[in-house]
């Protein structure tokens, strides 16, 4: 007997889903029979499930799936909780612009026991809302109700479609208990789709125009800089931006980037900033702006000169989907990175020796040498600060974080080359891009501005990385006390030890919510709160605070230790990533630093 349900999962595994994160519910007796039929006939199921206990910690496995391979997986929820209960991850795929199939399935519409599938328990009356995709069709890239098995798979096709083509993004799929439990024959459900016939949308390039007046700004500029922040989610783009740069020497900088866009050592990389004031922008003549959501923060003084020339090279260059977003640019180019970049190389090689001439060069190469060199220099005399209350020993982040750096070069089996890190520190942001110092293309990823996806995704990077082959040394999540609470800890260390998913969590602990408390200083500077505790501002965590590394020691086997001093730090991560690497067992450092 084949269902609906039966039609839909073969229909992933054709598409190339190898993994449903999930969450099963009443809605779901066809999925639980197909799902035994499978491993009754063929010894396992076509695509891999993952059980997950909470809907969050699933969506963001499976955006931390998507970051790692490129490509979708399915999250199956539990009718309106359960999709309600995906919370701030849907935020995040959507910002983050993940591919990701949700299914959720509905309450039965009927009462009716000559129908299959029929409400038959008392939660289905009250399940059953008026407009259950309208608590995430904001944020999808499509929305659709599957009304049979007939026509399930085309409608599934054209969701992943969508999904893959850019802008990508999460779709919303879901269908009443009737039409999942729905009977089909088995010649439609055997019916062969050619998914070469279903490729998303070609990724546009820039115009010739456009491409001229790019290039004929770069070679005339003064102090050309390169603003990017998300260029990097295609891997493919990384070595490109750095070609670019180094063919006319133009600097590059991040403004709150996602991911690696530019390799760290890079002598033309020279800083990046969340939201604080560039001085760059006081001194660029002309400016291009790579795939970034947000530039500069305005309210923070920060503003191109009157004569600069600015471009915008994004795949959405108007924002369509924020409230407010505007810069003054000479030019809006709605193209594909790695197809822009592509472009204007080849563009700049072909004018050969009129492309730049050698003493702008070298002046050029001068100057981002010496900004690179002032930058770098500030970072390394900040690690060398171990602690600022040298009687309390409390490490700093500049030297924490540095530390960390070093000691997953010591212990890791490739010095610390295919590490991936998953940086969700908040307030913290800032610090860990500049210490960690990502090196790699995909080496770094973020979730976006819904805190909660850390923990969920380092599991979901994990099964990424097998199945891209990447094989991870370590994953390893950094993230603040705050998020690491939002994060559902207990479900995924739970999943951690379930799938053999072992990685490293470093708490940075300040005792509490800092990025409110910081909210209201850039309001109220010298306001009455300005000085006030976090336990007072109602943001703190204390006196007593969560044991964080034993809700993972409790939850999922992991090993776990507080570290309050920074003579103590070196030896712990040094043994916590022993555990990681050669145990395959999770483990969560919990570090105290300076608190708000």
């Amino acid at each position: 007997m084949y269902t609906t349900a039966s039609v839909l999962l073969k229909t992933f595994a054709e598409a190339g889903i190898t993994h449903a994160f999930v969450n099963w519910g009443n809605d779901h007796p066809a999925f639980l029979e197909e799902l035994e039929r499978e491993r009754v006939e063929s010894g396992k199921t076509v695509v891999e499930i993952i059980t997950c206990p909470h809907e969050m910690v699933a969506l963001s496995a499976a955006q931390g799936y998507g970051q790692v391979t490129g490509k979708p997986a399915a999250v199956i929820v539990h009718v309106d909780v359960g999709t309600q209960g995906l919370a701030g991850a849907v935020h995040n795929v959507d910002r983050g612009r993940t591919p990701v199939v949700i299914y959720a399935g509905a309450a039965p519409q009927s009462s009716d026991s000559r129908l299959k599938g029929t409400k038959n328990e008392w939660a289905m009356w009250l399940q059953d809302v008026p407009d259950q995709p309208s608590i995430v069709r904001q944020y999808m890239r499509y929305t659709a109700q599957l009304q049979s098995g007939n026509n399930a798979a085309k409608i599934v096709l054209r969701a992943l479609q969508i999904a893959k083509s850019e802008p990508q993004g999460p779709v919303y799929l879901w269908a009443r208990r009737e039409t999942s439990e729905q009977e089909v024959d088995a010649s439609t459900f055997e019916e062969k789709h050619d998914i070469s016939k279903w490729p998303p949308v070609q990724a546009p390039g820039l115009p010739r125009t456009a491409i001229d007046a790019i290039v004929d700004a770069l070679v005339g500029a003064q102090f050309p800089l390169i603003i990017t922040a998300n260029s990097g989610r295609n891997p493919r783009t990384v070595p490109l931006l750095s070609t670019l740069s180094n063919l006319l020497a133009i600097s590059v900088f991040s403004s709150c980037p996602s991911t690696v866009c530019i390799p760290w050592t890079h002598p033309n990389y020279i800083g990046l900033s969340f939201g604080g004031q560039n001085e760059l922008l006081n001194y660029a003549d002309v400016i291009i702006l790579l795939d970034v959501d947000v530039p500069w923060v305005d309210s923070k003084g920060n503003k191109p000169l009157d004569n600069a020339r600015v471009f915008v090279i994004d795949i959405d260059p108007l924002k369509t989907t924020m409230g407010w977003s505007h810069v003054d640019a000479e030019l809006l180019c709605k193209a594909d990175p790695e197809v822009a970049l592509s472009q204007l190389i080849e563009a700049v090689e072909n004018l050969g020796a009129k492309s730049l001439a050698s003493d702008k060069l070298a002046a050029r190469t001068e100057r981002i040498r010496s900004l690179r060199s002032a930058w770098v220099g500030s970072l390394e005399e900040a690690e060398n600060v171990k602690s600022l209350v040298p009687d309390k020993g409390t490490p700093t982040l500049p030297y924490l974080l540095s530390t960390l750096r070093n000691t997953v070069i010591s212990n890791t089996p490739s010095k610390g080359e295919n590490v991936l890190w998953i940086n969700e520190t908040a307030s913290n942001y800032p610090h860990t891009w500049n210490h960690l110092r990502p090196e790699h293309p995909g080496s770094m990823i973020a979730g976006v501005t819904s805190l909660g996806y850390a923990l969920g995704a380092a599991v979901g990077a994990y099964i990424g990385g097998v199945v891209a082959k990447k094989d991870y040394d370590l994953v390893t999540a950094v993230v603040g006390d705050g998020v690491f609470l939002f994060s559902v800890p207990a479900t995924a260390y739970w999943l951690a030890r379930r799938y053999n998913t072992p990685f490293l969590t470093i708490v940075l602990n300040n005792g509490g919510w800092f990025s409110p408390k910081l909210s209201m200083l850039g309001v109220y500077p010298d306001g009455i709160g300005s000085t006030a505790s976090g336990h007072k501002l109602s943001v703190g965590f204390g006196p007593d605070m969560p044991d964080y590394s034993q809700v993972a020691v409790a939850a999922g086997g992991a090993w776990g230790k507080r570290v309050e001093r920074v003579e103590e730090l070196q030896s712990v991560l040094e043994e916590a990533v022993r555990v990681v690497v050669h145990e395959k067992r999770s483990a969560v450092v919990d570090c105290i630093i300076q608190s708000i």
